[in-house]
Parts: C-alpha cells; sequence; structure tokens
C-alpha cells in the first residue's frame, strides 16, 4: 500500500514564499503523474499542479507564473514552489499520486492527508 506524507504549509503572508513536499513510501513500481491539488472553504477540490515522470507539467491557470512543480524521480518526492503568495490560495493542499505496485497491476489512486496553507495580513 502507497502512502503520501506531505510537510511544509502554515501561515504566511501575501507575497510570500513556502515550498510543500510529499513524499510516496511503499510498494511503488511505477509513479506517474504526481501532483498538487487545493480545497478553500466551502469550495471543491481543484488543480493546482502536474508533473509527470518525464518532466512535464500541468498548472491551473490562477497559478501559473507563480508556483512550479517539481520532483526527485529516485526519491518518488514531488515538491510545491509557491511564490507571490494571495489571500486567495489559502486552502488545503493535498498530494496526489498514481502507482503501480508491479508492472501488471492497475493504477491506484492515492492521496495524501492534507496539508494548510493560509495567506493572511
Amino acid at each position: 500500500q502507497v502512502q503520501l506524507v506531505e510537510s511544509g504549509g502554515g501561515w504566511m503572508q501575501p507575497g510570500g514564499s513556502v515550498r510543500l513536499s510529499c513524499a510516496a513510501t511503499g510498494s511503488i513500481y511505477s509513479i506517474d503523474p504526481m501532483g498538487w491539488y487545493r480545497q478553500a472553504p466551502g469550495k471543491q477540490r481543484e488543480l493546482v499542479a502536474t508533473i509527470t515522470s518525464g518532466g512535464s507539467r500541468n498548472y491551473a491557470d490562477s497559478v501559473k507564473g507563480r508556483f512550479t512543480i517539481s520532483r526527485n524521480n529516485a526519491k518518488n518526492t514531488v515538491y510545491l514552489q509557491m511564490n507571490s503568495l494571495k489571500p486567495e490560495d489559502t486552502a488545503v493542499y493535498y498530494c496526489n499520486a498514481d502507482t503501480k505496485g508491479s508492472r501488471w497491476s492497475s493504477v491506484r489512486t492515492t492521496w495524501g492527508q492534507g496539508t494548510q496553507v493560509t495567506v493572511s495580513s
């Protein structure tokens, strides 16, 4: 079974920066893609960014130019560097990964427990 362990987050002032990390552990043959989603109070969970093992990135329009997703394939870890933070970035951020336990197994989607990011003066 795969687990995603997130770290980072907290309270930041507008214009500030923070980096989130998410490490995948367990029985992993492949992990692709990895990504970040967020959910603000009273809103649906939404995509923030995803990255494939080959480095292809996809961003929500609201974070383009401010957030950067990266990953370390050897460590099965994905990062989200968040710059120029805005109050509307306040949300619980969830790590997400599609994994296979072996070459022949089906893809399983796993979510992290979430980490709170609050942007406020």
